[in-house]
């Protein structure tokens, strides 16, 4: 945590907007309309228990470079106010605002479901996302270790994983990792949105500053685990400008590889984002807005594949080539990480655990 930053940060979220699948919502009492919401008490999060009996979720979206994905939470105290994963919660009957935030499912079972699915007969040995939805290293993994004992799993078979991570709390586990590393078995991308620390105490109120980000890809690399940059989202007109800048400093670090995602905002993800807009940048506000719209052929978002993650037309084009020569400047344009399923082993309940 930054010098100065408050012991308990603030949420990305400032209301719950109505869940789009039910028919009554509630409001605030009208005798407190005038009151400023950083009056307000913050919610306290709680931590609910989900005991799902499936480990793995199949992906069949064709542009998304995976096939199955590991969850070991639903919801994320990170508190990114354009996370695309808001609106899953809506499924379970909270909100995509502050519920999402605060009202956290974690799935104590996970690495045991994971083991009992990767010994099957009938899994064949794939790479999985980790996570596919909500950050895996959220701040209370700190405490369940869930992930990390998913890691052990996937380590044990020798089975690929791919990590996407905004929390530096990633390099606790540099053992496990590098035995996967070792067989070819995992790549880790750390999520870099900006390298303002003030923006980023804004934008994602709970997740690890740059300068941690960017530690914690010095570790991994220095710990012979392959590492990345994942400049995820790219938000027009906030922090697109940012692209070059983002890229060098992440390779002088040690990244190898860069990815990217342009700002979704499916959903109850987009009256979220404008009122977050009206908060902390009333002026440019509508400039951030109609550069979004540019991208999206004049709506704020675009659910159709192929075009979700990258946008459309000249706007997409120009993010789409400044990061191209950001990493030819860098040196790592065209690299990507390719994991190996070759080491798989199945082991059988019971067995020892070798690695």
């Amino acid at each position: 945590m930054n010098a100065g930053s408050p012991p308990n940060p603030p949420r990305g979220a400032a209301f719950n907007p109505a869940n789009r699948f039910a028919s009554t919502h509630r409001t605030s009492d009208p005798d407190l309309a005038d009151l400023d919401p950083a009056e307000e008490p913050s919610p306290r999060t709680q931590f609910l228990e989900d005991q799902t009996q499936t480990a793995l979720t199949k992906n069949d979206s064709p542009d998304i470079g995976f096939t199955w994905s590991l969850n070991p939470y639903r919801g994320c105290e990170h508190g990114c106010i354009y996370c695309y994963a808001r609106p899953y919660h809506e499924y379970l009957g909270w909100s995509a605002g502050l519920d999402f935030e605060t009202k956290i499912i974690v799935k104590p079972t996970l690495p045991e479901l994971l083991r009992r699915e990767l010994a099957a007969p009938r899994w064949q040995p794939d790479g999985i996302a980790l996570s596919g939805v909500t950050d895996c290293y959220q701040p209370v993994e700190r405490r369940l270790q869930i992930t990390r004992r998913c890691l052990e799993v996937l380590a044990e078979f020798r089975n690929p994983v791919g990590i996407v991570t905004k929390n530096a709390l990633v390099t606790r586990d540099l053992d496990v990792l590098g035995e996967l590393a070792r067989h070819n078995c995992v790549a880790v991308f750390i999520s870099l949105t900006t390298l303002d620390p003030d923006l980023r105490a804004i934008l994602e109120p709970r997740t690890s500053p740059p300068a941690a980000r960017l530690a914690a890809i010095r570790k991994l690399r220095a710990a012979g685990i392959p590492v990345g940059v994942m400049l995820a989202p790219i938000i027009p007109a906030l922090n697109d400008h940012e692209i070059p800048r983002l890229i060098a400093a992440a390779v002088e670090a040690g990244a190898q590889f860069a990815g990217r995602v342009v700002l979704r905002l499916p959903f109850a993800v987009a009256p979220l984002f404008e009122d977050w807009l009206t908060r902390h940048f009333p002026d440019r506000k509508e400039k951030v807005l109609n550069q979004i719209r540019d991208l999206r052929e004049g709506r704020l978002n675009d659910p159709n594949f192929g075009a979700r993650m990258t946008g459309t037309g000249p706007a997409a084009a120009r993010l789409a080539q400044l990061l191209d020569v950001a990493c030819r400047r860098a040196g790592i344009a065209g690299n990507w990480p390719q994991l190996s399923t070759e080491a798989f082993r199945r082991v059988e309940p019971g067995q020892l655990n070798l690695w």
